[in-house]
């Protein structure tokens, strides 16, 4: 078939042409807009799940309605080496200039962008040269005297609350309010997740129209929970998933039907099958099936003949690069993961039992572990355990 006209979309937080099985948090997300917006209380949200999930992509979706409903929205992407006071002042920034346009009073304008810029001044040499190395710009494009004496003090928390304030003052002038996404949330320091999860709690007993919704790997409630003890109570956790095979299948025929396209039960079968039902695995093996089907119905024969493709394409992009990233003890480390795991559907796997497989003590893996952790290889599944945090990872490392 035309390979112009496929329209599945395999890419790192690319919006598939059908964005299956989220109809629920999508319209959750509506009530808490509309709730947040008339002052009435509402729990900031969390998405958490394995990679290929669709976390950033539902992020995205989520902002796209505040946008819609004319908030004020602001995107990061915490970072394991670097502050997020610098980009948090950018998100918000962006956030004001999108309902600053529409308010009446230039002046109190002027009082909450001074009162950002006097929050991006308040960073170390440190924060400034790990903006510099990012290529972030550390201080944010407002041409204005930076406020005395307001989200100033160095505290991140004290600051965070005090910008959050006005920002949302700010909007709640003109009846909406101000939503910061926060991708790969797991990666900002403990010390700034307490930070953070503090200034929302501040924000939602003052009943101010701010939220915060953060995405994550699915240690990310465990992260906020030991940042800050109620931050069990204080956000909506979100697992996101695979996804069902009702809702696999419509990611499937409802963009092939855009274009005139069927599918054989029996094609469908063997893409759940070899996918899981995970989005991007769908959207990987979608796509390939497309190019190598001669014609409409796509039959389970061309499901066979396109899946080297796939598996080909994931070993080097999705898989592959993930995988090179390791060091050769960290590799020897996710190998013996993957060794136990295989009677288990590559199940979390006792850090203990990878010990006895290396015949190492278990302190000497150490290391290993942490070094996978950081690198968002592996998470911590519960105590004493460890897991891929990338789906079909296990299975891909037996292969090889």
């Amino acid at each position: 078939m035309d390979p112009i006209r496929n329209p599945y979309a395999p890419g790192a937080g690319q919006r598939p042409p059908e964005l299956a099985g989220r109809d629920r948090e999508l319209q959750q997300f509506e009530v808490t807009l509309e709730r947040v917006a008339a002052g009435r209380p509402e729990r900031s949200m969390v998405l958490s799940g394995l990679r290929g999930v669709g976390k950033t992509v539902l992020l995205n979706a989520l902002r796209g309605q505040a946008v819609r409903r004319a908030w004020g929205t602001g995107k990061i992407e915490a970072r394991p080496d670097q502050s997020v006071r610098i980009p948090v002042a950018q998100a918000v920034h962006a956030a004001v200039r999108e309902v600053a346009h529409r308010h009446r009073d230039p002046d109190r304008v002027d009082e909450v962008a001074g009162v950002l810029k006097s929050f991006a001044l308040t960073t170390t040499l440190d924060d400034r040269r790990a903006a510099a190395r990012a290529g972030r710009r550390w201080t944010p494009p407002v041409d204005v005297t930076a406020a005395k004496g307001r989200a100033d003090s160095g505290d991140l928390e004290l600051d965070l609350v005090e910008l959050f304030t006005d920002v949302a003052t700010l909007a709640g002038d003109l009846g909406v309010g101000v939503a910061l996404f926060v991708d790969e949330m797991q990666d900002a320091a403990t010390a700034e997740l307490a930070a953070l999860c503090g200034a929302c709690h501040e924000i939602s007993q003052q009943g101010a129209p701010l939220i915060v919704v953060g995405a994550g790997l699915p240690h990310l409630p465990v992260a906020l929970a030991a940042s800050k003890s109620y931050a069990e109570r204080l956000f909506r956790y979100v697992s996101v998933d695979r996804l069902p095979r009702e809702m696999a299948d419509r990611a499937w025929t409802v963009p092939a039907g855009s274009e005139g396209v069927e599918f054989e039960q029996e094609a469908l079968d063997e893409l759940y099958r070899l996918t899981d039902g995970y989005p991007y695995f769908v959207q990987a093996y979608g796509k390939v099936t497309w190019d190598a089907a001669v014609g409409s119905p796509v039959r389970a024969a061309d499901v066979h003949a396109a899946a080297p493709d796939a598996e080909a394409e994931l070993a080097v992009g999705f898989f592959g690069a993930r995988y090179e990233r390791a060091t050769p003890a960290e590799r020897d480390y996710m190998s013996a993961m993957a060794d136990l795991g295989a009677e288990h559907g590559d199940a979390a796997v006792a850090t203990s039992d990878i010990a006895r497989h290396l015949g190492r003590k278990p302190q000497s893996l150490s290391p290993a572990r942490d070094g996978l952790i950081k690198k968002g290889l592996v998470y911590a599944a519960e105590r004493g355990s460890v897991a891929f945090t990338v789906p079909h990872f296990g299975r891909f490392l037996r292969s090889r």
